[in-house]
């Protein structure tokens, strides 16, 4: 018996509360007695909707103020979707636990049932991912990709109310919300390379709470981790934030593991993609080169041409 009270730090939109209390049903579970609350609290991302990520500007617009409560002892524990978590972390905050990787794959919702190849010429996609953006338009450059901003609900109820023709979300916050019967087609990494760490959920706590750490260890999930470790190595070594248009996704197979890496402008024209493979045990190693290889190959200059005009 756990006799002990252990607040969750996350934000309030209907997804992220669904992976709160998936995370403090399995505490609750793995500790029998153990109290566990919901501490609900507003990011700067949460609060600015009229005005596109890319432009909102920072990074750790959706953790920020959740580490703060972390910081000040108001929460023992944050839950962020790890695509959201910048690389670096306030001093003694640390990623605890990494659980298991939910679908990594991005998940296309068209109101016409069509899918990224069925869409007819000149299609409205919305999405509020320059990764999206720049991948899409890679694909097909014929579409009109517009930005959408809100909660995974929200941006839903937009294919509706203004008139999208399609909508391009993460496939993880469907399945976690049981709406994958949504899904028009959920499109192959091949076509779209993932953001870093979509899929999967970081657990952030204090590193001198010996407690919050002990009880954490039931949900840690190794191969998981050693996945995302190479993908924000990746993120990392670019220097870039969750707005930028950067993917990475690292797949693990024994004790190998295959990251691919994406750099792209925001319309898909400068494209630089890359892969390499290596043991688990270097994976981080491995997602730095690669992100060295595609910055050396000209993505270096579309990212500092990307963020002179952000500054501008």
């Amino acid at each position: 018996m756990t006799s002990r009270k252990v607040t969750i730090g996350t934000r309030g939109s209907q997804l992220a509360l669904t992976q709160a209390n998936w995370v403090a049903s399995q505490l609750r579970s793995a500790h029998p007695g153990l109290e566990v609350e919901l501490q609900i609290i507003k990011t700067k991302g949460d609060k600015i909707l009229d005005v596109p990520l890319a432009k909102v500007g920072g990074k750790g617009l959706f953790v920020k103020e959740i580490e703060d409560a972390l910081l000040d002892g108001r929460a023992d524990l944050a839950v962020h979707s790890m695509k959201d978590v910048p690389t670096d972390l306030p001093p003694n905050l640390f990623i605890a636990c990494v659980p298991e990787r939910e679908d990594v794959r991005d998940a296309l919702i068209s109101r016409a049932g069509a899918g990224l190849n069925d869409l007819p010429s000149g299609a409205i996609v919305g999405t509020s991912s320059l990764r999206r953006r720049s991948q899409l338009l890679h694909a097909r450059p014929d579409l009109n990709v517009v930005s959408i901003r809100g909660n995974l609900d929200t941006r839903i109820k937009k294919l509706e109310t203004e008139n999208l023709d399609a909508i391009i979300v993460a496939a993880a916050g469907l399945r976690r919300m049981g709406l994958e019967n949504q899904a028009t087609q959920f499109i192959p990494t091949d076509i779209m390379v993932p953001a870093i760490g979509q899929g999967a959920l970081g657990i952030e706590a204090r590193q001198d709470d010996s407690e919050t750490l002990v009880l954490l260890k039931v949900l840690h999930h190794p191969p998981t981790a050693v996945c995302v470790a190479a993908e924000r190595a990746f993120l990392a070594t670019m220097e870039g934030g969750c707005q930028v248009p950067l993917a990475a996704l690292c797949t693990l197979s024994g004790d190998r593991v295959d990251v691919s890496g994406l750099v792209a402008d925001p319309d898909g024209k400068r494209y630089f993609r890359g892969q390499r493979q290596g043991a688990a045990k270097d994976s981080a190693e491995i997602g730095r080169v690669l992100a060295q290889e595609l910055l050396d190959q000209g993505g270096r200059a579309v990212l500092q041409e990307f963020y002179h005009q952000e500054s501008v």
